[in-house]
């Protein structure tokens, strides 16, 4: 008996038909909880998204709006591969196909046939030259015009020529760019007291530098000669400043080829390749902020 009126009690919560109740409420009471959290949680999403509209407002579609702690560009090179390790033999091209194919596929457009539209690209010039100030961010001109950049002015190592970009000689080729950061403009260095005095003849007007030399004083006399293709020989400021994605697609990063053509054969290399200007740093904890290093060993054996 004592279960039959504990079950009688249960069922009597979920509905009471006398006093018309569903779990203890009635109808009206039912209506006037819902009702108040329908209007309470309306006015939570109503704050939530004025706020965020507020927050748009203050955006801007083609100007990030915090730049104060964005970091120098990075310091990147084509190919990539594992622990910036490359190692491979001369005479097996399968040990350098994994180099030589992204290098083709990443200079596919600069091809100069991909650069014949007068509405999207302009020349700029094949010579270090100021800024190419194409108006404010914010300036309602549309879509901004592009510097060509032909891969031609790689030589040796554009792959138009050297399929191989150098590899099957013993002379690989890296293609080296400065990472596109909004709106900055790179400055040349000043002065040459921050500048190793081997890399000093490499400062010119119009221009950032770049230097690869040994990363260890022991393998100083195991590089051997380095030599540089592009436009001055490092990054000419008339392809600055970018504009993003919006207002610059077609945009071209300008790029230097440093291929080493004496390298000590069978024997890993530690080299570093830094770039240098008034605004451009470097940090340990970034080992591709301004610079980077890598392992290289050119096989014959």
């Amino acid at each position: 008996m004592p279960a039959n009126k504990e079950d009688g009690g249960w069922k009597k919560f979920l509905w009471n038909s006398e006093k018309g109740e569903l779990l203890g409420r009635t109808g009206g009471s039912w209506f006037k909880i819902l009702l108040f959290y329908v209007i309470f949680y309306g006015c939570l999403a109503g704050i939530f998204i004025g706020t965020i509209q507020a927050m748009l407002l203050t955006l801007s579609n083609y100007k990030p709006t915090w730049q104060d702690r964005v970091a120098p560009p990075g310091l990147t090179h084509t190919p990539r591969s594992d622990k910036s390790e490359f190692s491979f033999k001369v005479k097996d091209m399968e040990t350098y196909l994994p180099f030589t194919k992204p290098m083709r596929d990443f200079l596919s457009k600069y091809s100069e046939d991909r650069q014949l539209d007068q509405m999207k690209y302009e020349n700029c010039g094949d010579e270090p030259d100021e800024y190419k100030n194409r108006g404010d961010l914010e300036i309602d001109v549309g879509v901004r015009k592009a510097c060509r950049f032909p891969r031609s002015v790689l030589g040796p190592c554009s792959g138009i020529e050297d399929p191989d970009f150098g590899f099957k000689q013993g002379k690989p080729c890296l293609i080296v760019k400065l990472n596109r950061i909004v709106n900055f403009r790179p400055k040349p260095p000043t002065s040459n007291e921050s500048i190793p005095e081997d890399a000093q003849y490499k400062v010119q007007p119009n221009v950032i530098p770049l230097y690869c030399t040994s990363k260890k004083e022991e393998d100083a006399d195991k590089v051997g000669e380095v030599k540089y293709y592009g436009i001055g020989g490092g990054f000419p400021l008339q392809y600055y400043p970018y504009y993003g994605k919006l207002l610059h697609p077609q945009y071209l990063q300008p790029l230097v080829a440093v291929q080493f053509t004496n390298l000590t054969l069978n024997t890993e290399v530690r080299i570093e390749c830094k770039v240098f200007g008034d605004n451009i740093h470097y940090s340990d904890k970034d080992r591709y902020q301004g610079r980077f290093d890598i392992k290289l060993q050119v096989n014959t054996l």
